[in-house]
């Protein structure tokens, strides 16, 4: 099962879910981004790296092992050092989580240095000891559901689905439920997999929660393609921007990345951007 491309698309809809498995959040935590990043010196890729939004913060690594693994922590120290080697001006200081479906899967004897994990570092979480399933957020049952087997998998779903139908962010959740179902019954189609998870997924379709949130998943497309528009252009002409003007950008609704879209035609220096602004 193609569990990284499921916890990466997880985190992607909701950056700032890593830090519901921790016991304290960084400072600006719903401002934080997400991205897969590869490393370049040794081709190294990170399943996820959790910027903050300004060099003060902290930056998170994520890891998901489902599957044993007796160097991922050398693999990991090696993956942060170079990238803390590439950036290190994005941040103050790291941390790394480590996604484990028990602690049986986790790697049971390190070469890395101990006080690293007595720093805090390093946080080892273990789906199977978050709680029951039905009791966690929506986000973090998710994640559980993928370490399911069969039967109860089938029914989680089921359950999860008609939880969902009280969530503004239905249609995603739909389709991040169908998706992991497809991944662990791989012999069934995606129609086959629809039909076992049952009438659920039709019911929610029609009603108004669902509807609009596919509308408003249409705006926020929109809005997306417009910003990357507004920094394909930026960048084209002044090069990379700093992080202040790039979290200004991010803040910008449809309308006014528009009307930037439109202005960075007439701009011939960044102080131009600047006063835009």
């Amino acid at each position: 099962m193609k569990r990284d491309t499921i916890f990466y698309r997880i985190f992607q809809q909701s950056p700032i879910l890593l830090f519901d498995l921790m016991p304290l959040l960084p400072e600006n935590s719903l401002r934080y981004t997400f991205e897969s990043v590869e490393v370049k010196e040794a081709s190294f890729r990170i399943d996820g790296v959790l910027t903050p939004p300004d060099p003060s913060g902290d930056v998170f690594f994520t890891e998901i092992q489902m599957q044993p693994d007796p160097l991922l922590y050398e693999r990991m120290f090696a993956e942060i050092g170079n990238y803390v080697y590439r950036r290190t001006e994005l941040f103050s200081s790291w941390r790394s989580v480590a996604i484990y479906p028990s602690r049986a899967t986790e790697q049971s004897t390190t070469k890395v240095p101990s006080e690293l994990f007595a720093s805090g570092r390093i946080i080892p979480i273990y789906l199977d000891e978050l709680g029951e399933i039905e009791q966690l957020p929506i986000g973090l049952g998710l994640m559980v559901l993928t370490t399911l087997e069969d039967d109860r998998a089938i029914s989680e779903a089921k359950e999860m689905l008609n939880r969902s139908s009280r969530s503004v962010n239905v249609n995603a959740i739909i389709e991040m439920v169908s998706t992991i179902m497809v991944y662990k019954f791989t012999e069934l189609s995606r129609e086959e997999i629809d039909a076992m998870l049952g009438f659920k997924i039709d019911e929610l379709k029609q009603t108004r929660v669902y509807r609009e949130a596919r509308e408003e998943g249409r705006e926020e497309g929109r809005e997306e393609e417009r910003r990357e528009i507004v920094f394909m252009l930026l960048n084209h002409k002044f090069g990379e921007l700093s992080p202040d003007n790039q979290a200004q950008i991010q803040s910008l609704d449809f309308d006014r990345l528009q009307a930037l879209s439109q202005a960075v035609l007439g701009f011939t220096d960044i102080k131009d951007l600047e006063h835009w602004f």
